[in-house]
C-alpha cells in the first residue's frame, strides 16, 4: 500500500509561488543538466491537428531528488471560443526510489508558466548587466506577466515598456501590474520603441515569425527569449544571435530542435558558441564578461524544471498537510 497525494491547481497556488526558495529550486537543476547528471530524455510531442492542438510530454531524473516528475502540457489554441482555457496540463511524480506514483498534481499548467518565469529570473541574474532597471517585455500573456514578477525578485526594476500585437491586452498586463508592483510602467507604440530604451528585453509570445531584429539592439543589453519552444515558433531575427557576444541555452541538445538556436544553427550558427546556463552558473563557463556586451538567453523549457518545482511542491504539500491522500 502508498498513499498518493492529490492536488488541485487551488491547492499548488497556495503552496508555491514566486519566492526565493523557488528561484534557487530552478536555479539548481542547470548545473545538473550542464554536468550530465541530470537524466531527461527528448521531448515527446504530439501533434492534434484536427483540434488545433498539440501534447507535450516532459520528464528528468536529478539524483538526489526524491521525486520523478512526468509532465504532460496542452496547448489547444481553439478552446477559447469554447470558453475554455487554451493551455492546460498536469504532473505525475513517482517515487524516485520505487517508481511508485507519489503524487498527481492537477495544476492546469500553473506550475508550467512559474519555473518558466523563475527561468528568466536565473537567466537575467548572470547575464545581465549590473545595474539593470529598465525591461521590455514582447508579448501581454500570462508568462509576459510572471517574467516581470520573477525579475523583481533578482534586481531593481523601476522601469516596464509592453508590446503587444492586441493593444488592449498590452494595456491590461499594464493596469494589472501597476496595481500590484510599484513599478513605471507603460504600454510602447511599437517593438522598436520598447527595446530602445531597455536593459533588459524579454520576449514571451506564440511568434512563429520574429518581433526582434538583430539591428535594434544596443550594446549592454540581454535578451531573454522564451517563446519558441516548438519547431515552427521564431522570435528573433535573423542575424540576432550572430550579433550577440553570449549566446546561453538551457539544453544544447534540445536548442537543436527548439528555441531561437535552432534556426540561427541552420542558418550557420558555429554551436561553438552555444553556452549552457548550467555552465553559467557554476561558473565553468563565462556568461557576461563587460558591460558592453549584448547578452541572450534562449529558453526552451526542461523537464528538470519541472522535476524541481513539483518536487517542491509535494515536500511543501506533505509538510502543511494540503491535498487528499488516497491509499493505492
Amino acid at each position: 500500500m502508498a498513499d498518493l497525494s492529490v492536488l488541485t491547481a487551488g491547492d499548488i497556488r497556495q503552496l508555491v509561488g514566486f519566492g526565493p526558495a523557488e528561484l534557487e529550486a530552478v536555479e539548481a537543476v542547470y548545473p545538473l543538466i550542464s554536468d550530465g547528471s541530470a537524466v531527461m530524455p527528448p521531448i515527446m510531442r504530439i501533434d492534434v491537428a484536427a483540434a488545433n492542438g498539440e501534447i507535450d510530454i516532459k520528464s528528468a531524473y536529478l539524483p538526489g531528488y526524491p521525486g520523478i516528475a512526468i509532465k504532460v502540457s496542452a496547448g489547444f489554441f481553439d478552446n477559447p471560443s469554447r470558453g475554455l482555457p487554451s493551455l492546460g496540463g498536469c504532473m505525475m511524480v513517482l517515487d524516485a526510489e520505487t517508481g511508485i506514483p507519489a503524487a498527481a498534481l492537477f495544476d492546469g499548467g500553473y506550475l508550467t508558466d512559474l519555473r518558466t518565469g523563475l527561468a528568466g529570473a536565473v537567466a537575467a541574474r548572470h547575464l545581465a548587466a549590473p545595474g539593470s532597471a529598465s525591461v521590455a517585455v514582447i508579448g501581454a500573456g500570462v508568462q509576459a506577466r510572471y517574467q516581470i514578477d520573477a525579475l523583481t525578485l533578482v534586481m531593481d526594476i523601476d522601469t516596464v515598456s509592453v508590446w503587444a500585437r492586441r493593444a488592449d491586452q498590452a494595456m491590461g498586463l499594464v493596469n494589472d501590474t501597476a496595481g500590484r508592483l510599484d513599478l513605471d510602467i507603460s504600454v510602447a507604440a511599437s517593438v522598436v520603441e520598447a527595446v530602445a530604451g531597455a536593459d533588459i528585453v524579454v520576449t514571451a509570445t506564440p511568434a512563429t515569425e520574429p518581433v526582434i531584429e538583430a539591428a535594434w539592439l544596443q550594446p549592454g543589453q540581454h535578451v531573454t527569449a522564451v517563446g519558441a519552444d516548438a519547431e515552427h515558433k521564431r522570435e528573433l531575427g535573423r542575424g540576432l544571435l550572430d550579433r550577440a557576444d553570449v549566446i546561453v541555452v538551457d539544453s544544447r541538445a534540445q536548442s537543436r530542435r527548439l528555441g531561437e538556436a535552432r534556426g540561427a544553427l541552420a542558418e550557420g550558427l558555429d554551436p561553438a558558441r552555444l553556452v549552457e546556463l548550467g555552465e553559467v552558473v557554476s561558473g565553468s563557463r563565462p556568461g557576461r564578461t563587460s558591460v558592453e556586451q549584448i547578452t541572450v538567453c534562449d529558453l526552451t523549457g526542461t523537464g528538470a524544471q519541472d522535476t524541481a518545482i513539483a518536487g517542491l511542491t509535494v515536500e511543501r504539500a506533505r509538510r502543511a498537510g494540503v491535498g487528499h491522500v488516497i491509499a493505492t
